[in-house]
């Protein structure tokens, strides 16, 4: 049976157009999908993605726990601090992406892909072994808003936000007097926040923030938009960029393991040997150089020899031109402007390989 969010009702009354998704009944898309992209990357939107998993970990053997599940440090993980990482399995390929947030001393959220969260669990389930660790699924329970843009700082303020935080940073509030986790957080390369709240007040938050977003140009974005915006950010999409066999540093993720973590976990063996001697296969940006879109699946072409296979692809609004991502061979050739085919209905088109990311991301912010 197909799920749905507590703002389903919400999404069919303003005309989105409503589509299955990792299990879910979701909006892809309320009008143009470009013009709900260039609303988040110029002023700001609302998205839910309350499909997306929450799972606490807590008991006072939570660090040690994490420590064997992710290959990032969660030591040095501070008090109301979030961290990007990876859910391997023993061979090193992802399971999952994950954020973890730190709430407590020994206490901490994780935020699940949707069509993961049954696998984390198990998976997670089956790592605690004889350690003193309470794993709690509340995805069920809690609603997740996200608010993004360059203009989603200035509109929550005005709504009562009175914490200032950091990229990445979590913490406790109100917001109209909803009690709720803000996290500045997001999926679209821009500066934002994501908010989790009960289930209850969801659909009552929801109107709030648009009513309070009028004056800032808000609209509700669904998911056409959030795979452009996320896509032009190189933010990897499980399901197409990552997949239980590929590994962090095959993904382009290498940023995000730490070479000097002592704790043993998961798949080290594996990524220890690839971090020494580098991989067989590698994550690559391009752009096409005709109309063409090259789309998952199709395959990626270097001197006339296959060499690779697209996983994301698609428009980029803000650059006016398709771009995708593709695993091809990691070989020296095929670097920064290299010219390589993909093939799109049985011939080959030129596409022209770039830096990741496409845009420059906004999403960094400190405040002091």
């Amino acid at each position: 049976m197909t799920k749905e969010t507590c703002l389903h009702d919400k999404h069919v009354a303003l005309g989105a157009k409503m589509v299955d998704f990792a299990g879910w009944h979701m909006p892809v898309q309320y009008e143009s999908i470009i013009d709900e992209h260039n609303t988040v990357r110029n002023g700001v939107g609302l998205f839910d993605v309350s499909h997306m998993g929450e799972v606490f970990v807590s008991g006072k053997d939570s660090l040690e726990f994490l420590q064997k599940i992710v290959p990032q440090d969660i030591s040095k993980l501070e008090y109301e601090k979030a961290v990007y990482c990876q859910l391997p399995n023993l061979n090193g390929g992802l399971i999952d992406d994950l954020i973890i947030y730190r709430l407590g001393i020994t206490d901490y959220m994780i935020i699940c892909n949707a069509s993961r969260v049954d696998e984390d669990v198990n998976w997670m389930s089956r790592n605690v072994g004889n350690l003193d660790v309470v794993l709690d699924n509340q995805s069920h329970n809690y609603s997740l808003l996200a608010v993004q843009g360059p203009k989603a700082d200035e509109l929550l303020r005005t709504m009562g936000l009175d914490t200032i935080q950091d990229s990445f940073t979590i913490k406790s509030g109100k917001i109209l007097n909803y009690k709720l986790l803000i996290s500045r957080t997001g999926y679209t390369g821009e500066d934002g926040y994501e908010l989790l709240i009960e289930n209850k007040y969801a659909p009552d938050l929801w109107d709030k923030i648009l009513e309070y977003g009028k004056p800032f140009g808000i609209k509700p974005i669904g998911l056409g938009a959030r795979d452009t915006l996320r896509l032009e950010a190189s933010l990897p999409l499980y399901g197409n960029d990552l997949d239980e066999e590929t590994t962090p540093l095959e993904a382009g993720l290498s940023w995000s393991i730490p070479r000097d973590k002592k704790a043993d976990y998961n798949g080290k063996a594996t990524i220890a040997e690839q971090l020494q001697n580098g991989t067989s296969k590698k994550l690559i940006g391009i752009k096409m150089l005709d109309k063409n879109i090259a789309r998952h699946g199709y395959d990626v072409y270097y001197n006339g020899e296959k060499v690779g296979v697209v996983t994301s692809g698609g428009i980029s609004p803000t650059n006016n031109c398709n771009i995708a991502l593709a695993y091809v061979k990691n070989i020296k050739e095929i670097c920064t402007d290299t010219i390589v085919q993909v093939m799109i209905r049985e011939k080959l088109h030129d596409a022209q390989v770039v830096k990741r990311p496409f845009i420059v991301k906004r999403n960094k912010v400190r405040n002091v």
